[in-house]
């Protein structure tokens, strides 16, 4: 079954200033996702700019593929353009996914800003409980809300600010969640999407406690396929291709 697709824009719905909630319904038979993986999707149909956008699905229905998305550069803004029936291509499903959390573990899930998406598909897949935490530096950061608490597990939402939710930084919460958990003697495993700096103290934390768990990682890519070497990043194994190895790493083995 072949990656590349052409999918119908469904719906573009702006959930704040900065970011919206794209629904596409694939036009050829699609192979399905894995919590983890992303898609290269088309932003314009001109050569300014050339190259396909990286992004995590957020959630797949029967029928369409839905991805959080925030404005960040010439191609995220033309895509707040995409009009309901317009037809765009798209690569996917790319990288590695997630893990399934092992036998007599509790995942807990962080997503920073719009890692939530990457964080989601994995939260709608988990059968037993999870904490699920997602913060951002203010309330009109923080996305799918409503979504997350329709989900099976316990929700934290945080702001730095204190604007909406606990405030605090994602780390700090994290924090307090793990050390409850310790005098609950259970075992944690942790899974994380967001910004590099958030990843990398979340990083730090999980090595005070001995706690292991996977990051997706998020990096500019240029093809998606491992042709270019332009999303590699640092492992104690050499450099890895993000978009292949990728994006999906264990902790341990991400050397910041």
């Amino acid at each position: 079954m072949s990656r590349y697709f052409r999918a119908k824009v469904v719906s573009n719905l702006p959930l704040n200033k900065k970011s919206n909630l794209l629904t596409l319904r694939p036009l050829e038979r699609a192979k399905n996702p894995e919590p983890g993986q992303f898609y290269m999707i088309e932003v314009g149909n001109s050569y300014d700019p050339l190259l396909k956008r990286p992004f995590s699905y957020f959630r797949k229905t029967s029928e369409d593929i839905q991805f959080l998305y925030a404005v960040r550069g010439k191609g995220t803004l033309l895509m707040k353009d995409f009009m309901e029936g317009e037809i765009i291509n798209i690569i996917g499903p790319l990288g590695t996914g997630y893990p399934k959390p092992s036998r007599g573990y509790i995942a807990v899930l962080i997503g920073g800003g719009t890692g939530i998406a990457s964080i989601f598909s994995l939260a709608e897949r988990l059968t037993k409980n999870a904490y699920i935490l997602h913060g951002a530096k203010c309330r009109e950061e923080l996305l799918a809300v409503n979504e997350l608490k329709s989900l099976k597990g316990e929700s934290f939402i945080c702001t730095d600010d204190g604007s909406f939710g606990e405030k605090g930084t994602t780390v700090e919460i994290l924090e307090e969640i793990l050390t409850q958990n310790s005098r609950l003697k259970t075992q944690n495993l942790i899974y994380a999407c967001g910004p590099r700096a958030m990843l990398e103290a979340v990083s730090k934390l999980a090595a005070d406690k001995g706690i292991k768990g996977y990051f997706s990682l998020v990096e500019y890519m240029a093809c998606g396929f491992g042709a270019c070497l332009g999303c590699a990043v640092k492992t104690v194994h050499g450099y890895k291709r993000v978009c292949k190895e990728g994006p999906v790493f264990p902790i341990e083995e991400i050397v910041w």
